[in-house]
């Protein structure tokens, strides 16, 4: 999936009216009264804290090897999701590689939406240009569809989580500084930043007090929908051997080691994917009640 195509429809509709002293309060009730977004939470809730407090849960060495329990059975001994090649516990498997993936998937969106952010913000804000230059440097990135920039970058730096932490990083830049740029320039525009103009505020207190407050709402919208992508891109990379690396547990690696076991335990191969589904979906989900919640004119 390109970047470019997710960017369309991730701006809330509620315009860029300057936001109410309440307007926060009002998502928040809308976010509670929305089900499928707390469904959501509720499941993303634990995963997380399963993934975090995973060595304090009792769990079965995830690296402890036998080849005389490879693929066993659901239940096997203890086993609660049976076993995988290596005769590894499955559970504490998907449970530490949770941590892998999560860590692959949020970080290098952190990371995106303050350099891509930061990056629009001031191209939109001071516009001519400065505007022209960032914004055709960040147009050369759309020349590539995201995944294949991704795997090409993974390719020269190499295999291992950091490096795919960069190449997602700099995937992600581009789309969000469009958002930023597009959000901005129109914001400047209003009627409450002209009057501040007017009134002799210097050129950062109308960025702090005026602009920002009004961009950072659809930029973490937005922001919030790339988490479920770069999951799905980082177990990507994994799969195919640019992202994390053996004996390391991690979502997407564990679909390429047990894909030759897909006729003998095929419900034990498919667990991976299913975690890499629900999860992604999830934050789908949840971005879009996010954003349903913003829309003041719903």
């Amino acid at each position: 999936m390109s970047t470019a195509v997710a960017t369309a429809g991730m701006i809330p509709a509620s315009g860029f009216r300057r936001p109410s002293k309440g307007f926060w309060q009002t998502v928040g009730r809308r976010l509670t009264r929305d089900p499928v977004t707390l469904a959501c939470a509720g499941i993303l809730l634990i995963i997380v804290l399963a993934a975090i407090f995973a060595p304090w849960l009792g769990l079965d060495d995830p690296f402890k090897q036998s080849m005389v329990r490879r693929l066993k059975p659901f239940g096997f001994q203890g086993h609660l999701l049976g076993t995988d090649e290596l005769g590894r516990d499955m559970l504490s498997r998907l449970i530490y590689g949770g941590r892998s993936s999560l860590f692959t998937g949020f970080v290098p969106v952190v990371l995106a939406t303050l350099i891509g952010g930061s990056l629009g913000i001031i191209a939109g804000f001071l516009g001519g240009r400065w505007n022209m230059v960032i914004m055709r440097c960040i147009d050369v990135f759309y020349a590539f569809p995201s995944v294949l920039l991704a795997v090409a970058i993974s390719g020269v730096l190499g295999a291992g989580q950091l490096n795919s932490i960069v190449s997602l990083t700099l995937v992600f830049v581009p789309a969000v500084a469009r958002i930023a740029e597009s959000v901005t320039t129109r914001v400047r525009n209003e009627d409450y930043v002209e009057a501040a103009r007017a009134t002799g505020a210097s050129t950062l207190s109308i960025l702090f007090n005026h602009v920002l407050s009004n961009v950072l709402g659809p930029i973490l919208v937005y922001a919030s929908s790339l988490i479920s992508v770069s999951i799905v891109i980082a177990s990507g990379l994994s799969f195919l051997g640019l992202g994390v690396t053996p004996p390391n547990a991690d979502w997407g690696l564990m679909l390429n080691t047990l894909r030759q076991a897909i006729y003998v335990a095929p419900v034990t191969a498919i667990l991976p994917g299913i975690m890499i589904f629900i999860t992604s979906m999830c934050f789908s989900l949840m971005s879009d009640g996010l954003r349903n919640a913003m829309d003041v004119k719903a």
